[in-house]
């Protein structure tokens, strides 16, 4: 089964927590997927990976980009797995019923929002009664923090 990390983001929103997660990524040897809410916010995502840190590179693509399977991490608006990632991250509310292609799953969404705080409980529901091992990370002073 896959693993369902859901991150709660309450002190820097996603623009900034999500290339901290992708640096992760890449730093374990690891591909990863972005499923957004939109090609407007792929496009968004892209120009914001490009840019985030000067001292700092996230290499990356989009479709338009070419050859999906040569990059370390994808965004996208559709299901999809062009790059044979073990990460997929879930943004803007997204998700998908076959995680199967993934080891691991990180659902961040915007603690701020009551709406999307009450969308991440009904994913995490319908993750664990699908059988998967979820996991719940809060943003703390001193970075992510394992929640109860």
């Amino acid at each position: 089964m896959t693993e369902v990390a859901f991150y709660h983001l309450t002190r820097k929103p996603l623009e900034r927590a999500l290339p901290e997660l992708l640096e992760k990524v890449l730093e374990r040897g690891m591909r990863a997927v972005v499923l957004a809410g939109s090609e407007e916010r792929v496009r968004g995502l892209d120009a914001h990976l490009w840019s985030y840190d000067k001292a700092s590179f996230l290499p990356h693509g989009a479709a338009g980009d070419g050859d999906a399977g040569r990059q370390p991490i994808w965004l996208t608006a559709e299901p999809e797995n062009p790059n044979a990632a073990e990460v997929l991250i879930l943004v803007d509310g997204r998700d998908v019923a076959d995680k199967s292609d993934f080891a691991r799953c990180l659902d961040m969404f915007n603690g701020l929002d009551e709406d999307a705080v009450a969308a991440a409980r009904a994913r995490w529901q319908a993750a664990r009664a699908a059988g998967h091992v979820c996991t719940y990370w809060k943003q703390g002073e001193r970075g992510w923090e394992r929640g109860t």
